[in-house]
């Protein structure tokens, strides 16, 4: 079976939103698909990240 599965998150658990044709011990491939507000969190924690290297090279390496 491939195709999208809606599921929700609880207690740990992936709870899927509708019926699923798997057989019992069958093992699937899951990929995930964060909001966009996540991903944009993301983005600015890695340039954030970045920002300070930057700083710290400069501070180390640069005479100014």
């Amino acid at each position: 079976m491939s195709g999208v599965i809606k599921a929700r998150y609880e207690n740990k658990v992936l709870k899927p939103l509708g019926e699923i044709d798997f057989k019992d011990a069958e093992e699937v491939e899951i990929r995930v698909q964060g909001s966009a507000a996540s991903r944009l969190f993301g983005i600015a924690k890695c340039w954030e990240e970045l920002e300070e290297g930057h700083e710290e090279y400069e501070e180390k390496f640069l005479i100014f």
